[in-house]
């Protein structure tokens, strides 16, 4: 939006630009509901009318007015204009993902922690002879896999300014080795105690 007015009024950009910022912070937001200065002030912000140089007093008129008005529309405009560009940028890549009960759905888990983005879900074609093995003693009825640590690989000193902190590298049960993660020595010793004794 900056870059359009600049654009726009090309010999004193500059002294516009706090017109183009009181549109952007006085335009409403879909996201938040609100104007961002209104959030972040909790009232509305004000016209820019004052904002001049500091200096001796000057009577101003109605054509200063109505200039402000005028940049200020022409900023609100340009920012619609960019608003719906970028809207267009991300349409494009953007898909509908909807899953029905009982759709059968690959999922990519993050190495250990159990969090996934619904944009990892991918749908799945029935075919009968992929079989996929689990450890199904270890699965929960909420579908989700105990993660057990199966030993310690490494240990590691870490000096922060006053303290030193104690890290252990963990090889997690069905995991391989390049899926071993640095944990706080401290952790690991108050939930699995037996790796200490």
């Amino acid at each position: 939006m900056l870059r359009s007015c600049a654009l726009e009024w090309t010999r004193n950009w500059d002294e516009y630009l706090c017109l183009v910022e009181f549109a952007y912070n006085n335009s409403w937001h879909a996201s938040i509901k609100a104007a961002l200065y209104e959030i972040l002030y909790g009232r509305k912000c004000r016209a820019p009318i004052c904002w001049n140089k500091v200096g001796e007093r000057v009577i101003e008129g109605p054509e200063l007015i109505e200039v402000t008005n005028e940049k200020v529309a022409a900023a609100k405009e340009k920012l619609k204009e960019a608003r719906s560009r970028q809207k267009s940028y991300a349409d494009r890549h953007r898909r509908s993902l909807k899953f029905n009960p009982r759709d059968h759905v690959f999922l990519k888990l993050s190495h250990v922690h159990n969090v996934f983005h619904i944009s990892l879900l991918r749908g799945y074609t029935y075919y009968p002879l992929h079989v996929v093995s689990y450890p199904l003693d270890q699965i929960r009825k909420d579908l989700s896999l105990a993660e057990e640590p199966e030993k310690i690989l490494d240990r590691q000193e870490r000096v922060m300014r006053n303290k030193t902190i104690l890290f252990v590298k963990i090889l997690w049960k069905n995991h391989p080795e390049r899926e071993a993660t640095w944990e706080t020595e401290e952790s690991i010793r108050a939930s699995y105690s037996r790796f200490f004794s």
